[in-house]
């Protein structure tokens, strides 16, 4: 990210905040984002 821009934290799958679940930061592509406990299984596994 370049600086003085900050991305929005929120999860990367379902867009909820750290107001509605834990988030865990991560790089995608070179670039940091974030995804919630729920979605970080279906990242992990992948969607069945």
């Amino acid at each position: 990210m370049t600086e003085g821009s900050e991305k929005k934290q929120q999860c990367m799958e379902c867009g909820a905040t750290s107001s509605d679940k834990v988030l865990i930061q991560c790089v995608r592509q070179g670039e940091e984002d974030w995804v919630c406990v729920h979605c970080l299984p279906i990242l992990i596994h992948g969607a069945h």
